[in-house]
């Protein structure tokens, strides 16, 4: 247990110092295995390169089709056309729905949470200059709209996240669609409602809009497409996906195809684009992977079974216990799908087996284990939360106040909300 602690901490505390932890991972699992009394280089070539190789092979398909999808998206304008057209309908006196809302399409409809951020971000620009709100917010009103209800609780949602989950509970990606609506409605709401009003206090107290020193917003390289069309691609997938019950794979080959014969007359990007997605899904599937490959190690050591008893051991709903475990590798990794894979690659047939003996639905702990992974992720050190700050001109000063609130504590009160009706038998 103890080699176990140590070896969280060694991750948490280089993957905070911003160390990649395709490097890190192998080098907290050694910690694991040398505490554990295993062989270092066989616990290294074998359990934990086999952990690793198992997850990219069950996974990258789903990894970089939903990065190509997201990248001709981004590419051909079409997720801007969404942002656009929602923005209007929606209307600049609510700039912050606005922007919550276009970011949350985006997500849902599959579109990765970096491309997200691109997308919006000039959009939020215009929309927050128009009604004179501190820049400050921009962050968390992206955050919420794409790193919290519809990357892990919204039903049939096509991001990771929600994916994960399936193979270790037998579901499908529209499991226990009660419990993740009411997460969603807490997040959405409470963040939107916090958001609000920080709105109100900060102008109030005379901070209001100021024009960025770098102008980091996109160019307009073209008109952009028709909102209706644009949106297909988006519906394609979801229907694919939920109502015809296609593999994702096939669901995002079909949004993909039809991106490229909405836009035929820009094909001349679309070899670009395909190269630059699957490019960027290299380092999402090994970074990953790698985490995955910690999670294998800890369930090879004797003290992965105190640690088990320790967790399943939590009183009352064992929905708390698998909540618990999730936020915590979350946190440590800076990583949803990262602290997901490890909790269950270590956990998850444990934690089906209480399912099948208890009564307690298998949907239920998938859909707990997605809402768990979206809350202790955000934390400073989180990739995403970089990036957004990065493209957004802000610091961890500015902002990050308000992305913890919207993306870290309100997720995780949507976590306790509905293992507390489902332990009371509403849910």
């Amino acid at each position: 247990m103890l080699g176990i602690l140590l070896g969280l901490i060694v991750l948490m505390a280089l993957a905070y110092l911003g160390w990649s932890i395709i490097w890190v991972a192998p080098i907290a699992a050694g910690v694991v295995a040398l505490t554990g009394g295993l062989d270092l280089l066989e616990a290294y070539k074998d359990t934990y390169m086999g952990g690793f190789v198992n997850f990219a092979k069950e996974w990258f398909p789903v990894f970089m089709l939903g990065a190509i999808f997201g990248k001709l998206m981004e590419d051909t304008g079409m997720a801007r056309s969404v942002a656009v057209a929602l923005t209007k309908i929606i209307g600049t006196k609510r700039a912050i729905l606005g922007v919550l809302a276009s970011a949350a399409v985006l997500t849902y409809g599959g579109v990765s949470l970096f491309v997200v951020v691109f997308a919006v971000y000039p959009l939020a620009i215009s929309l927050f200059r128009e009604a004179n709100i501190t820049r400050r917010l921009i962050p968390a009103t992206v955050a919420l709209g794409a790193f919290t209800f519809t990357m892990t609780a919204i039903p049939g949602t096509p991001q990771i996240q929600n994916l994960i989950p399936m193979d270790y509970f037998q579901t499908d990606a529209a499991a226990a669609p009660v419990m993740g609506l009411i997460a969603a409605a807490v997040m959405a709401g409470g963040g939107y409602f916090y958001l609000r009003w920080r709105e109100k206090k900060l102008t109030a107290q005379g901070e209001l809009f100021t024009e960025p020193k770098e102008d980091k917003t996109m160019s307009k390289e073209d008109e952009i497409p028709n909102f209706i069309l644009s949106l297909l691609p988006l519906v394609t997938v979801l229907v694919t996906l939920n109502l015809f019950n296609w593999d994702i794979v096939v669901a995002l080959i079909s949004g993909i195809v039809l991106i490229m014969l909405l836009n035929i007359h820009k094909f001349k990007r679309f070899v670009g684009s395909i190269n630059g997605g699957a490019g960027g899904s290299v380092i999402a599937i090994i970074n990953t992977s790698a985490a995955v490959g910690f999670g294998t190690v800890v369930r090879e050591v004797p003290g992965f079974e105190q640690l088990t008893a320790l967790l399943t051991g939590i009183k009352g709903n064992p929905l708390i216990s698998e909540a618990v475990a999730v936020n915590i590798l979350a946190g440590a990794t800076g990583s949803a799908s990262g602290g997901l894979g490890i909790a269950l690659e270590a956990l998850g047939s444990r934690y089906y087996e209480i399912a099948q003996s208890t009564g307690v639905s298998p949907e239920a702990f998938h859909r707990i284990a997605s809402l768990s992974s979206g809350g202790l992720d955000a934390l400073p050190h989180n990739g995403a939360v970089l990036t957004l700050l990065t493209i957004t001109g802000m610091t961890h000063k500015d902002s990050y106040k308000d992305i913890f609130v919207v993306a870290v504590l309100i997720p995780v009160i949507s976590v306790v909300v509905v293992i507390l009706l489902a332990s009371i038998g509403i849910l």
